[in-house]
């Protein structure tokens, strides 16, 4: 079998193209884990394989990072984890969608410091990276900035938005899919703090991570994002990282 290795420009631009079958059946990998370790890793989804760049093509598009946003920081910190911080050492890795069509609405929605709830001003909702439907990967706050997109872990995790899953159907492309697994290995190896990976909709099973911490009783919505069927791409293709996973 023949495989070939593409820049990440390369990569995205030849996705379309069939390049070679995968020798085992289903998405699985191509080559052991050790050749693979050697070579780039290696993305198979059944019919074509890629040995995938070992680092992300990151484009900058930063959200309004203000002092307000420092001091709301601060205030949600403080008041659901009991510290006042505005930086995390990250731990963990929590992946996203965005359950609307097109990342200009999304930024939109992301980008003022505040928003208000029950009559309050608190911290707006927010993920370090916004993933186009492209697999264009957009980093939104520094990476180790605390942004508010998951109950009980915003202390020590980064997210990762995916643009899709409108009415909640399972509809992120492939494209997101590899560029999703570019950018967790990447952030696997600069933070090598980070031992687990999972889907919004497995908030409940991350708890035996030991990183949940939520100080407000009650505070807490059920989530389906972004669906067991991505995971379980993600999990597969992310084996060899020693990553924690949930069951899908």
């Amino acid at each position: 079998m023949t495989m070939r290795s593409f820049g990440w420009d390369g990569l995205r631009k030849g996705m379309a193209a069939v390049m070679t079958a995968c020798c085992l059946a289903g998405c699985a990998w191509a080559v052991a884990p050790s050749q693979a370790a050697a070579a780039g890793a290696v993305f198979c989804d059944g019919n074509t394989c890629l040995i995938l760049p070992e680092k992300p093509e990151i484009r900058d598009w930063p959200l309004a990072r203000t002092e307000k946003r420092e001091r709301l920081n601060r205030a949600y910190s403080l008041e659901h984890y009991g510290q006042e911080i505005t930086t995390i050492d990250p731990k963990a890795i929590v992946v996203h969608w965005t359950a609307s069509p097109d990342k200009d609405g999304v930024y939109r929605y992301f980008y003022p410091e505040s928003v208000t709830e029950d009559g309050k001003e608190t911290l707006n909702v927010a993920s370090q990276f916004l993933v186009d439907r492209d697999g264009t990967i957009y980093r939104l706050l520094p990476e180790t900035m605390l942004a508010r997109h998951s109950i009980g872990y915003n202390w020590c995790a980064i997210g990762i938005e995916n643009v899709g899953g409108v009415g909640d159907k399972e509809d992120l492309t492939r494209e997101q899919l590899i560029a999703n697994l570019v950018l967790i290995r990447y952030l696997k190896g600069k933070y090598p703090g980070i031992t687990h990976c999972w889907g919004h909709y497995q908030q409940k099973e991350a708890r035996e991570s030991g990183l949940y911490k939520e100080l407000v009783p009650g505070y807490f919505h059920e989530k389906v994002d972004p669906g067991p069927d991505f995971m379980t791409k993600l999990q597969h293709n992310l084996e060899d990282t020693g990553l924690v996973f949930y069951k899908p």
